[in-house]
């Protein structure tokens, strides 16, 4: 195990463990775990108790640095967004060191190939679909939606575009310029090795965000490390003439992935106002 994606991981799970110590999923959020999905991996689903109909559905890309993180850890916001009118997917995808660029991304496009095949069952409408993801998982949503939007970035990253429509995304608490994330060195490269120019225009996933991409909603908050990367992302994707809205919350005492806490009050007005506009972006065909 490498020791930088080591501490991480002990640190990072002490404070979720306490973050989240005395909680539960609510009772009126069906909610099934531990669904295979591509190659011995698995995923949970959850919606309203009572839900009958398809619902528009949120696949949430959870955060951890790459190196951390899985369904089990995004629960309880998985349900708290369920709460709000929605089917969610919350999937666990392969971590680093163990597993390279691009695998969670490869990952991503089982989840949606196992969308496709049990949309009935799941009450998963493939014609609204939503992206969230935090820290590492805004990234990954972020290059994933690329990959939906440009056939050609599809391409170059050897992944189908999936048979759902992406009506829109949510980026939280993220970092977005892949080029400059994989020169960081450090944890990340744990997931993009000592040699990122391997991966060649893999990362250049910037270069291949324009019109078609989905509108965003790109939040941070004042006291979170990554707040820098949001005014900026959000501009760079209205220059690209992406429909977007960014929002920094909070003061310097609202941290990373603030909106995952269940008991704060501005998370859940943060969760409130992607919520709605997720609602407005959803399309009857």
């Amino acid at each position: 195990m490498n020791i930088q994606a080591f501490l991480f991981r002990k640190v990072f799970a002490r404070s979720d463990a306490k973050r989240d110590k005395g909680l539960s999923i609510p009772e009126d959020i069906e909610y099934i775990s531990s669904l295979p999905y591509g190659a011995g991996l698995t995923l949970d689903v959850c919606y309203p108790k009572g839900t009958s109909a398809k619902r528009p559905t949120i696949v949430s890309f959870h955060g951890g640095g790459f190196v951390y993180g899985d369904a089990k850890l995004y629960s309880l916001y998985a349900a708290s967004l369920a709460g709000r009118g929605f089917t969610v997917v919350n999937f666990n995808y392969r971590l680093a060191p163990d597993f390279k660029f691009p695998a969670p991304l490869l990952d991503a496009s089982d989840v949606m190939r196992w969308m496709c095949a049990n949309d009935d069952r799941y009450y998963i409408d493939l014609e609204n679909v939503f992206f969230v993801g935090d820290s590492a998982g805004a990234q990954l949503a972020s290059q994933f939606a690329a990959i939906c939007s440009s056939r050609e970035y599809a391409d170059i990253m050897g992944i189908a575009q999936p048979g759902i429509k992406l009506r829109a995304i949510a980026l939280n608490c993220g970092m977005y310029d892949l080029q400059r994330a994989a020169a960081a060195g450090g944890l990340m490269e744990c997931y993009f090795t000592d040699d990122p120019a391997q991966f060649g225009r893999k990362l250049d996933v910037m270069n291949y965000i324009d019109a078609n991409y989905p509108p965003a909603f790109v939040m941070s908050a004042h006291g979170d490390f990554l707040c820098d990367e949001c005014g900026p992302m959000g501009a760079f994707l209205r220059s690209r003439g992406v429909e977007t809205i960014s929002v920094i919350y909070g003061d310097k005492s609202t941290g990373h992935v603030f909106h995952c806490d269940m008991r704060s009050e501005i998370g859940r007005k943060a969760n409130d106002d992607e919520a709605k506009f997720f609602m407005r972006h959803v399309k009857s065909e």
